[in-house]
């Protein structure tokens, strides 16, 4: 019978674990309906201020913005790195960490130095834990991203990439496709790639989005009040704009992954449930059949 006790024990854990997990499926959902919607009401703005910049790429000002200056070599780069906060999201943090931990190989290979920004406590642990240079760090981010927070800790990067401490910057963050899809995205985010292409447009989304980009003829604008006012304004929102849809991608990717995680969860405990089920009836029974044959065996032998 302790056999049977034992048994009768870990269904009731199972079912237990099943409840949390299908409670962590319904909150996940709910939250990922917000996100995705606050993800797909930023992606007009960062495609926007994208197409801005590609254009003023073409316009040749007056003004050369250091955002702006193709460095000769790369002696050392920046990456901020975005991640989640919790667990318990599928393998969502290990592709990205995976593709970051890869390109910064691929950088010590060559020579060059990196520097590292972490948003996000599972980037923060994993750049520290590699030993990693983590020159700046913002978690604990919360369901929305907040800019101010953001652009602290990327704040770091960009001053040293005006001071020319660093010749590069790059961002790595999730991109959400669908709720069973999310890639991971590794992008030049300083200096101004040449013919910007958004990376976070879902493909078949908006084709004319991508199009806006590309133009065979040359752009010119008139400042007001002057060049330098107006580009320094518009570089610096075109990079709060692409981290914040970093992060905004990143958050949406994470309730999905987490909603079908724990769907998944949900459904095997379901099915341990039944195995132990099937186990449990069957010593049940042995058990019983074994009762019976010792009260035959003794009426027989009296």
């Amino acid at each position: 019978m302790a056999g049977i006790k034992e048994i009768r024990t870990k269904i009731k854990s199972v079912q237990n674990t099943s409840k949390i997990t299908k409670a962590m499926e319904m909150v996940a959902a709910s939250k990922m309906r917000k996100a995705q919607e606050r993800m797909r009401a930023g992606r007009p703005y960062a495609t926007k201020v994208r197409e801005i910049a590609a254009h003023l790429m073409q316009a040749h000002p007056d003004y050369a913005h250091p955002y702006l200056l193709e460095r000769e070599k790369l002696n050392a780069v920046g990456v901020v790195v975005v991640s989640t906060d919790k667990g318990l999201c599928g393998g969502l943090n290990t592709n990205i960490l995976r593709l970051v931990l890869a390109r910064l190989r691929e950088f010590e290979n060559q020579g060059i130095k990196v520097q590292t920004t972490a948003l996000g406590s599972k980037a923060a642990s994993t750049l520290a834990r590699v030993g990693a240079n983590l020159v700046s760090q913002e978690v604990q981010l919360g369901d929305e991203p907040n800019l101010e927070r953001l652009i602290g800790a990327v704040k770091v990067q960009m001053d040293d990439f005006v001071a020319g401490k660093i010749d590069a910057v790059y961002l790595a963050t999730s991109r959400f496709v669908n709720t069973m899809t999310q890639d991971p995205t590794f992008i030049r985010l300083l200096p101004l790639p040449s013919g910007l292409a958004d990376p976070f447009q879902v493909v078949g989304e908006s084709a004319a989005a991508s199009t806006a980009l590309k133009s065979e003829y040359g752009w010119d604008y008139i400042y007001e009040p002057d060049s330098k006012t107006v580009i320094d304004e518009l570089l610096l929102r075109y990079v709060e704009g692409l981290v914040y849809q970093a992060v905004a991608e990143n958050m949406a990717s994470e309730q999905s992954a987490r909603m079908v995680a724990m769907k998944a969860a949900s459904d095997n405990a379901k099915k341990v449930i039944g195995e132990l089920q099937l186990v449990y009836n069957k010593t049940r029974q042995a058990a019983i059949t074994k009762e019976i044959s010792e009260i035959v065996g003794g009426a027989a032998a009296v």
